[in-house]
C-alpha cells in the first residue's frame, strides 16, 4: 500500500513539472488533478493490462483530430508507465514516416497535385512504417532508428538526428491523426466535402487514391495495433482553432523557422476534414478507449469498449 502511495506521489510530481512546462508554450491546464486521476492513470493501467498478456511489445495507437493533445497526451502516459509500472515507453508519430518532399513533389506530377501536401495517407512511407513497427514487435530485438520530420522545412531530417531505439520497448505509442483510420465506401466520395476538393480533385483523384492507400498498405500497419485510443474532438471546426494553437507554439519552438499564417492553416486543414469527419464516427465505435475532449480541451468523459 505504502509503494503505491510512493509510486502515486512519484508521478504526481512529474506530471505535474512536465504540465508546468508546457504552459510556458500554450494556455494553462485546468483541473490537473482530476484530469490524471479519472483519465490518464486509467488508460496507463489499461495499457499496462494488456502488457501483461503476452509480455510482448504492445503498439498503443494514439489518434485523434489536429491540436487533440495527442503529443502532450502520449509524454503523459510514458510517465505514468515508467513511474508506476516500470515500463519502457518509446513514442512516435506517423508525421515523422511522411514522404520526402522530393518524394511528394513526383508524386504531385504523377498522381495529382494535392499529394504535394503532407497529411493524408498516400503522403507517409508505408514501407519504411511497417517495417519499424515489425521490428519493435519482434521478439529478438535489435536495435533501430526511427526517422524524424521538420515541419518547418516540409522534409525530413537527415538520419544522424533520427530517433535511436537501442533497448526494446515495453509499450510503443504510436500517435498520428489518422492512426486507425478506415476507408470509406465509394459513394460516400462522389460528393466534394469542401472548396478544396470541389476545385482541385473535380475528378475525385485525389480522394479515390487517398481511399485506396487506406484500404490497402494502411491497413497492414493498422492492423499491428493492439490498442486504439481515440481523442474525439467536439466538432471539425475546433480542428481549425486548435490548429492555430499548435502553429503558435511551433512559432515559440523552432526558433524563427517558417511556420503558417492564419489562412494557411485554414486552407491546409482542408486536406484533412474528409477524413477527420469519418473518423469522429467510425472510431467512437472501434476504439478499445474513447475520450471525449470539451470544447475547452478539456477530457470530458471516457470510455472502456
Amino acid at each position: 500500500m505504502q509503494n503505491k502511495v510512493l509510486s502515486y506521489q512519484k508521478v504526481k510530481k512529474k506530471y505535474l513539472k512536465f504540465l508546468k512546462s508546457q504552459e510556458v508554450l500554450s494556455e494553462p491546464f485546468r483541473d490537473k488533478i482530476g484530469q490524471l486521476n479519472n483519465f490518464y492513470i486509467p488508460i496507463a493501467r489499461m495499457i499496462h493490462k494488456s502488457y501483461l498478456k503476452n509480455k510482448r511489445t504492445n503498439i498503443i495507437g494514439l489518434t485523434g483530430g489536429q491540436g487533440s493533445g495527442k503529443s502532450t497526451i502520449s509524454k503523459i502516459l510514458k510517465i505514468i508507465l515508467k513511474e508506476n509500472y516500470n515500463l519502457n515507453t518509446v513514442i512516435f508519430s506517423i508525421d515523422d514516416f511522411y514522404k520526402t518532399l522530393k518524394e511528394r513533389e513526383s508524386m504531385s506530377r504523377k498522381v495529382s497535385p494535392l499529394f504535394l501536401t503532407r497529411g493524408v495517407p498516400g503522403t507517409h512511407d508505408t514501407q519504411m512504417l511497417l517495417k519499424c513497427l515489425l521490428k519493435l514487435k519482434k521478439t529478438n530485438f535489435q536495435k533501430l532508428q526511427i526517422p524524424k520530420f521538420d515541419k518547418s522545412i516540409d522534409d525530413r531530417v537527415p538520419k544522424n538526428k533520427w530517433q535511436k531505439v537501442n533497448k526494446k520497448p515495453n509499450i510503443a505509442i504510436f500517435e498520428g491523426w489518422c492512426v486507425g483510420a478506415e476507408p470509406q465506401k465509394k459513394m460516400d466520395l462522389l460528393v466534394p466535402i469542401n472548396t478544396l476538393e470541389k476545385d482541385k480533385d473535380k475528378k475525385r483523384i485525389w480522394r479515390n487514391r487517398v481511399n485506396q492507400e487506406l484500404r490497402n498498405k494502411y491497413n497492414k500497419i493498422f492492423r499491428l495495433i493492439d490498442k486504439i485510443i481515440f481523442l474525439k474532438v467536439p466538432s471539425f471546426k475546433h480542428v481549425y482553432k486548435w490548429r492555430f494553437l499548435q502553429e503558435k507554439k511551433l512559432k515559440i519552438t523552432s526558433k524563427g523557422k517558417k511556420t503558417m499564417t492564419n489562412l494557411q492553416i485554414k486552407s491546409f486543414i482542408m486536406y484533412y476534414e474528409r477524413l477527420t469527419k469519418h473518423m469522429l464516427i467510425t472510431l467512437s465505435q472501434k476504439a478499445e478507449v474513447m475520450v471525449k475532449i470539451d470544447n475547452q480541451h478539456r477530457l470530458k468523459s471516457i470510455k472502456f469498449n
